[in-house]
């Protein structure tokens, strides 16, 4: 379906952004990974599941740097020809009361979880636009969370970033509704990803409990289908978002989150 599409994924060497680089890898698209740690490890997963022809770049640009963003931007169109896809998904999280929280650490989750979203939007944008000879074609998808519809104590930051991507998804929009270029945003619960393992390996030492009761702990406060909904689900989705049912589907906050925002 994506044969000779460019999908650029951000923050994709692991979790949610792998899982939905390799899903769009299965139907056709080059990669165009970014992220910390190891990049060959990913890479073969694509690889293993990848549609014939397949192409995978990467570009180790850090997210909280406009400059590294347009020199990755840069990359992405000089390796591929343009971005058709542009999934921002890099994000970071820390967890302390407002009046505790580090100032440098509220920076570097806006910066990475937001702003970063903004400058690869910008820069993604006029390639898009132009594409389909001149009636555009693009998917832009935020990955925003449970978060950015609603609150949770000791997250300020990471709310407020992941609020303000819904924000970003609505005028992305609603500024290109008459185009073939497409934004919307997903809104996932809990993942069991590295960032979220870490969560309920603090719950249980903190608790002195196992990491099965701390799991149970961590989806019981808010998630009521008591599972975590998976990269994989996240990856299919965007492909979702990517088809000819997606065309019309502008601006939406759709949450896969076990029922967390229903309640």
């Amino acid at each position: 379906m994506l044969k000779g599409k460019t999908a650029l994924v951000t923050g994709s060497t692991s979790g949610i952004g792998l899982g939905i680089a390799k899903a769009l890898a299965k139907q056709g698209a080059n990669i165009v990974l970014n992220g910390f740690g190891d990049v060959e490890g990913p890479k073969a997963e694509i690889a293993a599941v990848a549609a014939p022809g397949v192409k995978v770049g990467y570009h180790g640009a850090d997210m909280s740097k406009a400059s590294e963003i347009a020199d990755m931007m840069a990359y992405a169109a000089s390796t591929f020809g343009r971005v058709d896809i542009l999934v921002n998904n890099a994000g970071i999280q820390h967890v302390a009361k407002i009046e505790d929280f580090p100032i440098e650490k509220w920076d570097a989750i806006i910066a990475i979880n937001l702003s970063s979203a903004f400058h690869a939007t910008r820069l993604a944008l006029p390639a898009m636009k132009a594409a389909d000879g001149g009636k555009g074609w693009g998917r832009i998808i935020n990955v925003a969370s449970a978060h950015g519809l609603v609150g949770s104590p000791e997250k300020s930051a990471y709310v407020a970033a992941k609020h303000g991507v819904v924000g970003l998804t609505k005028v992305t929009a609603l500024e290109n509704a008459t185009t073939g270029v497409t934004c919307n945003a997903i809104c996932p619960g809990w993942v069991l990803t590295p960032l979220v393992q870490k969560q309920v390996d603090a719950k249980a030492a903190a608790q002195g409990i196992t990491n099965e009761a701390a799991t149970k702990q961590l989806l019981g406060e808010k998630e009521p289908s008591m599972q975590f909904t998976t990269p994989e689900e996240l990856g299919e989705l965007a492909v979702f978002f990517c088809s000819p049912a997606g065309n019309n589907v502008r601006g939406v906050a759709w949450n896969m989150d076990g029922g967390w925002v229903a309640q």
